[in-house]
């Protein structure tokens, strides 16, 4: 259900619409007026402000213009009983989403419009959420393999609780996509999904992100920012990458855990947060903690819930659906058809050892999709960075043309098995080209 904020200096009305609206199960927090109510936003979370226009200190339209400039996804409802056309025109030019005349009806027109409030919010927070899923998207969940059971069995069961997990396995195994699932299967998934990569940000930019600042914080902080962390209230927030927090962070990142409590760069007001944290590495936290460079304390903190991802090499029966289920996603973002793989394509991604995991095997079949002509990805397409594929490195030896050639015929046909027909397409050269070159270089 909902955060609302509910400011009016009336007792009796701001009791009566927080009655009204715990009906609906929401949680409902009154301020006696305008300052009270802007402390509020800046200490915690809200989805929907409902505020009196007549305010003593601060007033609605000061506390309107506060929301749209720090928190423009929030909606807000004036009230007033001295409303005029006037102030009901400025209101909406300055974005609320309605205008409440007082006295109020009854609370069917109070919890009408509040939903109606809140479904545009949610609409919103739909759209926010397509465009994180375009910017940080990963392959899809997809298995068949014994080896991944286990692993989606505990995000199912982690998911319903509010317990934080620890996800481990090698770069590029879905880490990130599991986090996903982990939220969307969650009583979490209406409110944000947050994501932050640790090893991408320097580590004041880092903490900036994480934290938010205070204006004047520090050179080119001009305005007060809310860090992701803030932003991600009441949802998830996803740690990528957390074995290479420096140690400062390490120790202001346990505190949060603990406490649920931080505050901006270059500010002493604490703001309290409540999040579900997946965390996420491929490194060796325990060694990490021998040599000194990890916290044990931060450590038994996210590693509450261990999932561990194998690598795609041990999920073999997960290769080709997976890699149907890339390709549909990557025709979606180059905007095509779907291509589909023929057998000598399939059989070139089986024989591949994919070190890079699911991720190098979708940048592999972007590559081919793009380099496709029709709707066909052949293993012409395919470009792999295995070791028995890589280009020889450069020596002062030259080697005769003809080994190279004998070694390339040799390649092909272990790619597709042995099916001489398939070798030669590979190569392309004739089926009866292939058998001289067969013959000549007394291959069996």
């Amino acid at each position: 259900m909902a955060r609302i904020l509910v400011a009016d200096d009336e007792p009796g009305l701001r009791e009566f619409i927080v009655d009204s609206l715990e009906l609906d199960d929401h949680t409902v927090i009154p301020a006696k007026d305008g300052r009270e109510a802007a402390k509020l936003l800046d200490e915690r979370g809200f989805d929907l402000v409902l505020t009196d226009l007549k305010m003593p200190g601060l007033d609605g339209m000061g506390l309107l213009r506060k929301v749209r400039a720090e928190q423009p996804e929030v909606e807000v409802i004036m009230m007033t009983a001295h409303g005029t056309v006037d102030n009901a025109v400025e209101a909406m030019k300055l974005g609320a989403f309605e205008y409440l005349q007082k006295p109020i009806s009854g609370p069917d027109e109070l919890r009408l419009l509040v939903a109606r409030a809140l479904e545009r919010r949610g609409l919103r927070d739909r759209v926010d959420g397509a465009e994180r899923h375009a910017e940080l998207s990963g392959p899809p969940l997809t298995y068949g393999d014994p080896a991944m059971r286990p692993v989606v069995e505990a995000i199912e069961k982690v998911a319903r609780t509010s317990a934080t997990v620890l996800l481990l396995g090698e770069s590029g195994t879905g880490k990130e996509v599991a986090a996903r699932a982990i939220h969307t299967q969650s009583p979490r998934a209406p409110r944000p999904f947050m994501a932050i990569n640790c090893a991408a940000l320097s580590e004041q930019l880092l903490e900036s992100e994480l934290f938010g600042h205070e204006k004047g914080a520090f050179t080119g902080a001009t305005e007060r920012k809310r860090g992701r962390l803030e932003l991600a209230d009441g949802g998830t927030f996803f740690l990528d990458e957390v074995g290479e927090l420096k140690p400062e962070l390490q120790a202001k990142l346990l505190r949060v855990l603990q406490e649920r409590r931080f505050e901006r760069v270059g500010g002493s007001r604490t703001l309290e947060v409540d999040v579900r944290w997946i965390a996420a590495t491929n490194r060796d936290l325990r060694s990490m903690i021998d040599e000194g460079r990890f916290r044990e304390d931060l450590y038994h903190r996210l590693a509450v819930f261990p999932i561990k991802l194998p690598p795609l090499r041990d999920r073999k029966l997960d290769l080709l659906p997976l890699a149907r289920a890339l390709l549909e996603r990557i025709a979606r973002d180059l905007k095509r058809g779907v291509p589909h793989l023929t057998a000598i394509a399939e059989k070139r991604l089986e024989t591949a050892s994919w070190r890079g995991n699911v991720r190098e095997l979708a940048n592999t079949l972007e590559r081919a999709a793009i380099l496709a002509d029709g709707d066909a990805i052949d293993a012409s397409h395919i470009w792999l960075e295995d070791v028995t594929t890589r280009p020889t490195p450069k020596t002062d030896e030259v080697r005769p043309l003809a080994d190279l050639e004998r070694e390339a015929i040799l390649h092909a046909l272990e790619v597709v098995g042995g099916n001489r027909k398939r070798a030669a397409e590979l190569l392309g050269i004739g089926e009866r080209t292939l058998y001289d070159r067969l013959k000549k270089y007394d291959v069996d």
